[in-house]
């Protein structure tokens, strides 16, 4: 596995998923992005919500997926998780991400680059927070840095940590070399047991390790605000008695604010994205970059596979009226395309048909060994087409009526000239469980001000799936309710990117400009350019076609607005063929 140059945006998502199956084994296995990450489930890897802006934190995140593919086969999260989120389940957690990893990558060595990735961001998160994290927390750091023998920085080291580090030496260089996870249990345990001794011994002071009761090992973190959700943590006390789990967990917190690979809410949006929000996207110097909108979560994002369940009457109905609408436009894209494979001949070939053109030379030169030609394959039907519909409110009544309408013309000729195609549809919608989601973590004082999508979630369809010969499906196209254009566009672009064919087109079918009931619209528009830009560079030919609104003649580099209604499948039919007859 090599990095991964050159990936774009939209299809980013899609590459890890496609990384888990690969490292797992497991077709079924998902990834998803979520502030209450990381988590290892059954069936799903959940990810910190994450904003990429280059290809370093695209790498970054391919590291932190090998480390929780590395969890879910070579560890056993149950144990782990019944320590709690006390200081020994998080050395218990370092010491084994660092056996996991060492397993990982003696099964693959190309995985060192992005666990090196990740390391580096992680000593960088630790660097911006090293002010406002306890001592504790300090402590763990720098026993994952001796974990992966790694150098301190200069400003990581106090007397106390260093004599804590010297009296621990022995124990990490024995949990270097863990065979389980029980082992790890184990010595982080041995761990938390040497510093307690030496806080208590008289010869502690000798090294000036004196920490007090606000600065000790079983002080509680200092609440602090960094470039994620901050811990939950309420900062009490715990009592003389309590274990040492319990000692140091932050009473209500599924969130551990640590400074190591494993905790450390990688891939958050970070305050320069929070600014660059605040600014209208201004980085130092005054260069503006595109603001992404960037979902407080995509764990609860639906997609629903409407592929040959739809009634079978109703498609009849639908694709008789849409075929007396681009009958006559079918025909006359399949002379045209015939007559262009038609003239594209290899000739001078020493096998093949007869070239007639060449008879008289072959009568006339009995040496002459290439009268043949052969029939140039052309590659102008190997092309897929998706067309993405906007199920926005908006365009309920005769406009979705129409796009369906369209969409049905379309697909349906395109079946039967050989190309093959998808039909998707998008919108969005509250949902009860992101509201409490963002409730939980606006309560707690985190930070979402960098979320641009906060309680509503995707409600994508897929009518017609590409292969399938049932199109059914499209006589299911309803309006939905808010239309968060660009995310959408990433998820169908990145299905489109899948698809083995020599040329991609995505058309969408769009009234309006994107917009979602708990979204900045400004911060929608300028995701929306950075998506088409990005499908752009990735060789997909996208065109818009506007339902009376010009909306998207400053979004899409190639586009047209239909201003009757009824004229929408013929004219979309003509810009579709136009780009299929197009080299």
């Amino acid at each position: 596995m090599q990095p991964a140059r050159g990936t774009d945006t939209f299809g980013f998502e899609s590459t890890l998923g496609k990384i888990a199956r690969v490292l797992t084994g497991q077709y079924g296995i998902a990834v998803a992005f979520s502030p209450e990450g990381p988590r290892v489930e059954r069936d799903r890897i959940v990810i910190p919500s994450y904003d990429i802006v280059d290809e370093r934190d695209r790498d970054t995140l391919v590291g932190y997926l090998d480390l929780l593919v590395a969890r879910s086969k070579y560890s056993s999260n149950e144990a782990l998780t019944a320590l709690g989120n006390g200081t020994d389940a998080r050395l218990a957690q370092a010491i084994e991400d660092q056996r996991v990893c060492r397993r990982l990558l003696d099964n693959y060595p190309g995985a060192r680059w992005f666990i090196g990735q990740l390391r580096q961001r992680a000593a960088q998160d630790a660097r911006q927070r090293w002010q406002k994290l306890s001592w504790r927390d300090k402590l763990v750091w720098l026993v994952e840095r001796r974990l992966w023998l790694e150098t301190p920085e200069p400003g990581e080291l106090s007397p106390s940590l260093s004599a804590a580090l010297h009296a621990v030496d022995e124990t990490i260089a024995a949990a270097r070399s863990s065979r389980s996870t029980d082992d790890s249990i184990a010595a982080a345990r041995a761990v938390i047991a040497t510093v307690r001794a030496l806080s208590s011994s008289g010869g502690a002071h000798n090294m000036m390790f004196t920490p007090g009761d606000a600065d000790g090992f079983d002080a509680e973190s200092v609440p602090a605000t960094f470039d994620g959700p901050p811990s939950h943590g309420d900062g009490t006390a715990a009592p003389d008695n309590a274990s040492d789990a319990s000692l140091t967990q932050a009473a209500s917190s599924n969130v551990i604010d640590g400074a190591g690979m494993g905790h450390s809410p990688l891939g958050t949006p970070s305050e320069s994205f929070a600014s660059a929000v605040a600014s209208g996207g201004l980085q130092p110097g005054g260069q503006s970059r595109p603001q992404l909108s960037v979902p407080l979560t995509t764990e609860f994002d639906l997609v629903t596979d409407r592929t040959g369940r739809g009634d079978t009457r109703s498609w009849h109905a639908l694709r008789s009226l849409a075929r007396a609408e681009t009958s006559p436009l079918k025909a006359k894209l399949e002379r045209a395309l015939k007559a262009d494979e038609l003239t594209h001949w290899k000739r001078e070939q020493e096998r093949g048909e007869i070239d007639r053109t060449a008879l008289a030379r072959l009568a006339i030169a009995p040496g002459y060994r290439t009268p043949f030609r052969v029939k140039r394959v052309t590659k102008g039907r190997d092309a897929a087409v998706t067309l993405l519909i906007d199920r926005s409110g908006s365009m309920a009544g005769r406009k979705i009526e129409l796009a369906r309408l369209c969409v049905a013309a379309l697909c349906d000729a395109l079946t039967q000239l050989g190309f093959d195609s998808e039909v998707l549809g998008y919108s969005s919608i509250e949902s009860a469980e992101m509201r409490q989601l963002y409730e939980r973590q606006r309560d707690s004082g985190a930070d979402l001000s960098a979320y641009n999508r906060t309680v509503e979630r995707l409600d994508l369809q897929i009518y017609k799936r590409f292969g399938a010969a049932d199109l059914s499906g499209l006589a299911d196209i309803e309006c939905g309710h808010e239309n968060p254009d660009g995310e959408a566009l990433a998820w169908a672009a990145g299905r489109l990117a899948e698809h083995r064919a020599d040329r991609k087109i995505l058309m969408v079918l769009s009234d309006g400009d994107p917009a979602t009931g708990d979204g900045n619209p400004a911060i929608l528009r300028s995701d929306l350019h950075a998506r088409v830009d990005a499908i752009g560079r990735a060789g997909i030919e996208i065109v818009g076609v506007g339902i009376l609104d010009d909306a998207v003649e400053a979004f899409y580099p190639r586009s047209i607005v239909v201003r009757k209604l009824h004229e929408l499948p013929g004219t979309a039919f003509g810009v579709l063929s136009a780009m299929l007859l197009d080299r």
